[in-house]
């Protein structure tokens, strides 16, 4: 068994206002090893209170998703003797209505763009790569977000 942990802090700067829901949404989280990250609700949740330049939770979500298919993908292609030079993913969620109103991320699209050194595997490698990186992945395993990889799994253009 492995435990994580995070460290949220948030204070308020408007203790005057706070029982009107009027207060900052800008709050830190601390992670071992010393880094902090500046967090906040999305600025399309909450426009007037939030903290634009911090990460939000549903982009944190969507990092998460592309980062542990990332580093599962590196693991398998290094295993299968591929050799990746570098690897870019523009990843996307997309914020949908339950049917009964309530919203969840519904989708992340994972959109990777690999550059191999010494030859690439074939379309059905890469496919198998990815299948199994999805497969493998803690995040893709630990949520319910739909998780599509463009190109390859639900993605566009498959």
């Amino acid at each position: 068994m492995s435990i994580y942990s995070a460290t949220v802090k948030w204070k308020s700067d408007s203790p005057e206002t706070f029982t009107k829901n009027r207060y900052t949404r800008g709050h830190t989280w601390e992670f071992d090893g010393g880094v902090n990250v500046p967090a906040s609700s999305s600025p399309q949740v909450v426009p007037r209170f939030s903290v634009e330049a911090a990460v939000d939770p549903e982009e944190a979500l969507v990092a998460s998703a592309s980062s542990c298919h990332m580093l599962t993908f590196l693991y398998l292609a290094a295993k299968d003797g591929f050799n990746v030079a570098s690897y870019t993913d523009n990843a996307v969620g997309v914020m949908e209505k339950r049917e009964d109103g309530r919203q969840w991320l519904a989708t992340i699209t994972l959109d990777p763009q690999i550059v191999w050194i010494d030859g690439e595997p074939s379309a059905e490698q890469l496919a198998e790569l990815h299948h199994n990186a999805h497969k493998e992945c803690y995040i893709a395993n630990s949520i319910k977000s739909e998780i599509k990889i463009k190109g390859i799994i639900g993605g566009d253009d498959d």
